[in-house]
C-alpha cells in the first residue's frame, strides 16, 4: 500500500501561524463542554483547523466525535465553550448570509414549490424580479430539475429534495457552504449521483465547502482535504490531502489510488477503536 502523507500531524501543529493567517476559516483551540446538574461532559477538546478559500473539505470520524457540533458552531447556531471561530478574520457570533447550510433532513418549505423554495432567500434580500428569475433558472438547470419548478416537495424523491436544498443554499451566493451528512438518508445509487453533482457544482461555483460525513468513500471522493476526528473527547487526529485531481468521475472509486486513500482513512479510524 502506498504511503499517504497527511498535511500535518495534529500532534505537531506549531509553526502553522503563517498558513493560518492566509486561511478563509480558522477554528482556534475550540472546546465544547456540556454541563448538567450531575455531570460535565467534554464533547470537543482543543480543536484547531485552518481551511483555505474555495477548498472542499470533509470532516469524518466516529459517532460522538463532535463533527456536527463543529459545523453548527461554524454556522453560528452553537458556540464554543472556549476558543474562537473566524471567517475572513471576523469572529463568528451568529448565523450570517456568508454561510449556507444543508442538513441531512429535508428542510424545504412544504407549502412552497421548488421555484419558490429556491427564491426564498432572494426575496428576503428584496432582489429585483428579473435578477431573481435568472438565478433560479440557473440553479434549476444546474440541479437538473427545470421540469419540476412548479412541483411541491411532497412530489419529489429524497435525492430531488436535497438537490433543491443545495440550490436554495447556493442561490444566496454564500462564501461558505456547510453540509451536515446531506446524503446520509439516500440509497447508494442516488447518493453516488448526488456526490458527482456536488463536485460538478463546486468546480463551477467554487464556494468553500465543509462537508460532515461518516462515509469514508464519500469523503475520499468529494474532498480535497479530509479532517479525521477522534472521540472521547472529540479531537482532530490528522489532516489528509486527497490528491486525485479536480475532475473526478464515479469510476475513480475503482482505482487503486482511491482504494489506498480509503484504506488509510479506515486505518486511522480503526486504530482509535483498537486503542479503546
Amino acid at each position: 500500500m502506498m504511503e499517504i502523507q497527511p498535511e500535518y500531524d495534529v500532534q505537531q501543529t506549531t509553526g502553522l501561524e503563517e498558513s493560518a493567517a492566509k486561511s478563509k476559516i480558522r477554528l482556534c483551540n475550540i472546546d465544547k463542554v456540556y454541563e448538567t446538574k450531575k455531570t460535565t461532559f467534554t464533547a470537543i477538546k482543543d480543536v484547531s483547523i485552518n481551511i483555505e478559500d474555495n477548498d472542499f473539505v470533509c470532516i469524518i470520524g466516529p459517532s460522538g466525535c463532535g463533527k456536527s457540533t463543529l459545523l453548527h458552531m461554524l454556522a453560528g447556531l452553537d458556540f464554543p465553550t472556549q476558543g474562537e471561530i473566524l471567517i475572513n478574520n471576523q469572529r463568528v457570533t451568529c448565523p450570517g448570509a456568508d454561510r449556507g447550510m444543508v442538513f441531512q433532513t429535508y428542510t424545504l418549505f412544504p407549502w412552497m414549490t421548488v421555484e419558490e423554495n429556491i427564491k426564498f432567500g432572494l426575496k428576503l434580500k428584496k432582489m429585483p424580479v428579473d435578477q431573481m428569475n435568472e438565478i433560479v433558472d440557473k440553479y434549476l438547470q444546474s440541479i437538473q430539475l427545470t421540469k419540476f419548478r412548479h412541483s411541491y416537495p411532497r412530489e419529489l424523491s429524497g435525492g430531488m429534495k436535497q438537490r433543491v436544498a443545495i440550490a436554495r443554499a447556493l442561490a444566496n451566493q454564500p462564501e461558505v457552504l456547510l453540509m451536515d451528512e446531506p446524503f446520509g438518508a439516500l440509497d447508494q445509487h442516488t447518493k453516488s449521483n448526488m456526490q458527482l453533482l456536488l463536485r460538478e457544482i463546486w468546480q463551477k461555483e467554487r464556494p468553500t465547502i465543509i462537508f460532515v460525513t461518516h462515509d469514508i468513500d464519500e469523503a475520499v471522493f468529494l474532498a480535497n482535504k479530509i479532517f479525521v476526528m477522534a472521540t472521547h473527547p472529540g479531537t482532530l487526529k490528522q489532516v489528509v490531502n486527497v490528491e486525485m485531481g479536480q475532475n473526478r468521475s464515479l469510476d475513480i472509486k475503482d482505482t487503486m489510488e482511491f482504494i489506498n486513500f480509503r484504506k488509510y482513512i479506515n486505518q486511522l479510524l480503526y486504530a482509535e477503536h483498537a486503542e479503546e
